[in-house]
């Protein structure tokens, strides 16, 4: 009787070949066929689009919303002129440098957050530039600046720097107290505090900060090159509109989603990558 109950324990500790089976990792078919299953709804949307330019359209509105085949012939002819790649390159390089000097958030967040008396001071100031829309500061940069990269990355800077700061703050305040009291009680010296646990434990904050600016950055950068610069992403949809090429005005705007999709996701991967501990990172 033992025997038969341990025969029929160990049975049922056993589990069926189903659910191991269910528990191993899809295979790349069935991942690549999982990855395309997401691509259904835009290439039904380029079909009607397709259709709707080539059959629905007359020959004069069909010069304003050209097909995506149209588009694509016309990405072609800028990536083997160079011109594509050459105002994309200036576009991120901007987007880079932008993000270099606002990068600065973070150790202003920190202070503004630790010390009473730094917030104090800043917070007023910080608060009365904050809604100004970076946009409403592009008249006034090119009187300082004139029209060039100097102005692109000033706007650009004003639009990264605030998520990051806010951020930073939100994340720093929202530290355990008991973890502060704790090193202080072991005798940690308050740069160590400052290095090992507020920076450590807001850095998932901060990472979405800078996910969030590099987004609006993105924004305020295209925007500003529409009226303030002489290459770019932005400057090349504003040539090709005074031209009426509005196939090559959609490959700049296709662009710009893309490049702005992939920061999006290199942000994600390092979240992933640097933080695992954390609850906010999805999967």
């Amino acid at each position: 009787m033992v025997q038969q109950a341990s025969r029929k324990t160990v049975r049922a500790a056993t589990p069926p070949q189903e659910a191991l089976a269910a528990r191993k990792p899809p295979g790349m078919v069935a991942q690549i066929a999982r990855r395309l299953r997401r691509l259904i709804l835009l290439v039904l949307l380029l079909g009607v689009w397709e259709y709707v330019s080539r059959v629905v359209l007359s020959d004069t509105t069909r010069t304003l919303l050209p097909p995506p085949s149209a588009v694509a012939r016309a990405a072609l002819e800028l990536i083997k002129s160079g011109e594509l790649w050459q105002n994309l390159r200036d576009s991120v390089r901007r987007e880079l440098m932008a993000f270099a000097w606002a990068t600065i958030a973070i150790p202003i967040g920190i202070a503004m957050s630790w010390w009473p008396w730094v917030e104090e001071q800043l917070d007023p100031v910080f608060e009365i530039l904050r809604p100004v829309p970076p946009l409403a500061w592009i008249p006034l940069s090119i009187l300082w600046f004139g029209i060039g990269d100097t102005q692109n990355v000033f706007i650009i800077f004003l639009a990264i720097f605030f998520p990051i700061l806010l951020n930073t703050i939100t994340g720093v305040k929202g530290i355990e107290p008991n973890l502060i009291r704790a090193a202080r009680c072991l005798g940690a010296p308050e740069w160590k505090i400052l290095w090992r646990i507020a920076l450590m434990a807001a850095l998932p904050q901060i990472m979405t900060g800078i996910r969030i600016g590099l987004g609006v950055g993105w924004m305020a950068l295209v925007a500003a090159e529409l009226v303030g610069a002489i290459s770019g992403l932005g400057f090349m949809i504003n040539d090709a509109r005074t031209v009426l090429r509005t196939d090559y005005v959609i490959v700049g705007m296709a662009t710009i989603g893309l490049v702005g999709f992939v920061m999006d996701r290199v942000i994600r991967v390092a979240m992933r990558r640097w933080l695992p501990w954390s609850r906010s990172v999805g999967r």
